[in-house]
């Protein structure tokens, strides 16, 4: 059954994603008529909402993203993530809530599916550098920066600037 999400999807997918980011010409219009599409895509989309060129998100569903917020160019956001308001995401950032099950030994790891989706959330006024990553189930805290190419895989606290491979504190910022 096609409903208003599917085509909403179709639209994004089939030409609105590839349309250009800052500084090209047209940006603007490009950037009106990707917040336009999610705003029926996402659960929940705030004012002024940035979505460069290529992000992926699936199929949206469980994806919340509050005012002036932006996702980075390239990246890609996995169902069930909250994003705060004022967040900032450059490009090629990963945000994870499924993996692949490898508990079993008996079994090849491709055959043993995906693990239960773990949210992710990310606080308000958070800087998220290029090319890091988030594991499944993590919480970013307000105000925090995280590194770019940092793998994060533990919660992160306010205030925290974190970077490396895993993303550890480096400086608070308060």
């Amino acid at each position: 059954m096609l409903n208003l999400r599917n085509i909403f999807l179709f639209f994004y997918y089939g030409f609105a994603k590839y349309l250009p980011t800052q500084p090209a010409p047209g940006w603007q219009i490009a950037y009106a008529i990707r917040r336009f599409l999610v705003q029926y895509i996402f659960d929940k989309c705030g004012k002024n909402v940035i979505v460069k060129k290529n992000a992926y998100f699936g199929k949206g569903v469980g994806i919340s993203i509050g005012d002036n917020s932006q996702i980075g160019e390239r990246s890609q956001i996995g169902a069930f993530t909250k994003i705060g308001a004022n967040v900032i995401m450059a490009p090629d950032v990963i945000i994870w809530t499924i993996s692949h099950a490898f508990d079993r030994t008996d079994i090849p790891i491709n055959q043993q599916g995906a693990t239960e989706i773990q949210p992710v959330n990310i606080g308000d006024d958070v800087w998220i550098g290029q090319r890091a990553i988030i594991k499944p189930g993590v919480t970013v805290g307000n105000h925090a920066i995280i590194g770019a190419g940092s793998i994060v895989t533990k919660d992160i606290p306010e205030w925290a600037i974190v970077a490396g491979n895993p993303a550890r504190i480096i400086k608070m910022r308060k």
